[in-house]
């Protein structure tokens, strides 16, 4: 079980780099099982970079990162794979669904990665369908859906598999104010039903006031 002495996900001193340029550094971070951390900050500064960083997609110059206690800058390509798809999902702007699987298809995508049978599968992606308010719609293509609801699809596809971190990067920055706020009250709802950790990035000032903490990310890391 996941304390503040054991972070789901921790960075320490971490710096990012291009060439001569600084992205950010110094950047110290733990979040524990349960919390919400939003992260706002100026565009430009690295709030996907970082993101990214703590996920292992992108590699950093300075400073340690662990996720579910496994040094990152100890892991190879392979091992960091494995560890996002077993502990860590992600919700995007852009939604980043499959445009040729349907709904179903794509909720299930994490859970065929990690080798589950189609049996274990079923069951699981129609559970979600229900918790994110789309049952009935799983076998619609994504181009019959909302935008909202591709969110909602999303968020499903993010929590199917039981992570340990959720990584949100302005999951609701192509949406109306009124659906934004819907589907942020998905995102908690769903990420404390699982006891996950969160942490967002966004530009709204509405989505940060509802995290436990609102850390200001500037190239000294954070203010």
């Amino acid at each position: 079980m996941n304390t503040p002495a054991n972070p789901v996900v921790s960075a320490q001193g971490l710096a990012k780099r291009y060439g001569t340029d600084t992205v950010f550094e110094g950047v110290s971070l733990d979040v524990i099982a349960g919390e919400f951390v939003a992260i706002v900050g100026d565009s430009g500064v690295g709030k996907s970079t970082l993101l990214n960083c703590l996920a292992g997609l992108d590699s950093f110059d300075a400073g340690r990162v662990t996720l579910c206690g496994h040094d990152l800058v100890a892991a190879d390509d392979d091992q960091r794979a494995l560890l996002r798809r077993r502990h860590v999902g992600f919700v995007f702007q852009a939604f980043h669904v499959l445009p040729h699987l349907d709904v179903a298809q794509n909720i299930a995508l994490p859970l065929m990665l990690l080798g589950d049978t189609p049996a274990d599968i079923a069951p699981r992606v129609q559970a979600m369908l229900e918790a994110v308010g789309l049952a009935g719609l799983g076998e619609r293509l994504p181009q019959q859906l909302s935008g909202g609801q591709l969110q909602r699809v999303a968020i499903a596809r993010a929590l199917v598999h039981r992570p340990a971190l959720l990584l949100a990067d302005e999951p609701t920055g192509n949406l109306d104010p009124g659906t934004a706020a819907r589907v942020m009250d998905l995102l908690l709802a769903q990420t404390r039903e699982q006891g996950a950790a969160l942490v967002l990035v966004t530009h709204s000032e509405a989505a940060a006031r509802r995290g436990d903490r609102v850390l200001h990310l500037t190239a000294r890391g954070f203010a």
